[in-house]
């Protein structure tokens, strides 16, 4: 089974686009600000996409587009300015940054009620406890997407190959707080291959095409790929050998069209969650 993330992706838009609307009846509109440093092409992509899915739910978007060399302490203005602005329900900072600017201070400073990435110390801090407010949006798509396909978690061993703060670490947390147990490989991991086939569900986020082959994976397991590589044919490829590994998995999720657009969708769920937190209802 394929794991459809636009289709998902397709109906968590259809469900924020409701909850827009019932805020606005309320007198209150969600807004997102995307700070865009620099002229990378594949940011340049992403922020596109980003916009295109504010606009179909209804949320408010602005674009700060600042050119490579902008200076931090200027980066770091804009920030705050955008902590102080009652339109602006979440802050987003594409990364990558252009050297020498430090995404870690710019994350530090946005105000833990407008992070919708969930990448602020206060969030990660709360998302290690379990009482959290915004998830990132990749795991959290993740998780989104076993519940939507009816794929249990608790009680299954997951492996989560990669070890980042954006995807490996909330991720094996999130499958953690779901029941799972859970084991984190990584680059210095010995006998990954043998790791990897005691999984039930296999999340691949290292950031290496192809590295998940046919015999690193346990017949009927699940496979998550989130992987984005570019190959030298100018297509995007996973993590995962797709073709060798689709007909042995239960389920897996294809690149494109997996977990990326069920990333964007979540982005949407935080704006609209910390719109409603800063207004002072329930989520």
């Amino acid at each position: 089974m394929r794991l459809d993330g636009n289709t998902m992706a397709a109906e968590v838009r259809a469900e924020v686009r409701s909850e827009v609307a019932a805020l606005k009846s309320c007198g209150i509109a969600p807004g997102l600000a995307v700070i865009l440093v620099g002229d990378d092409p594949a940011s340049r992509v992403y922020v596109n996409h980003k916009q295109k899915d504010c606009a179909e739910v209804g949320i408010y978007s602005e674009e700060f587009a600042l050119p490579a060399d902008t200076a931090e302490d200027e980066l770091l203005a804009l920030v705050e300015s955008l902590n102080n602005r009652g339109d602006i329900s979440g802050i987003l900072c594409q990364a990558p940054l252009p050297a020498p600017l430090d995404f870690g201070a710019v994350v530090a400073a946005v105000s833990p009620a407008k992070d919708v990435d969930a990448f602020n110390a206060f969030n990660v801090g709360h998302i290690m406890l379990g009482d959290y407010t915004f998830l990132p949006c990749t795991p959290a798509g993740i998780m989104e997407m076993l519940r939507r396909a009816d794929i249990p978690v608790a009680g299954r061993h997951a492996v989560v190959v990669g070890r980042s703060h954006i995807v490996g670490k909330p991720m094996a947390m999130m499958l953690l707080h779901a029941n799972a147990t859970v084991t984190i490989c990584h680059s210095k991991t010995k006998n990954l291959p043998e790791l990897c086939r005691q999984a039930d569900i296999l999340v691949a986020a290292v950031g290496r095409a192809g590295l998940i082959t046919a015999d690193m994976v346990r017949p009927g397991a699940v496979i998550i790929d989130v992987g984005m590589n570019r190959g030298a044919d100018g297509k995007l490829h996973g993590d995962v050998d797709f073709g060798a590994v689709e007909p042995i998995a239960s389920a897996i999720t294809p690149v494109p069209g997996g977990v990326g657009p069920m990333t964007r969708a979540m982005l949407l769920k935080n704006t609209v969650t910390a719109a409603k937190r800063q207004n002072g209802i329930a989520v």
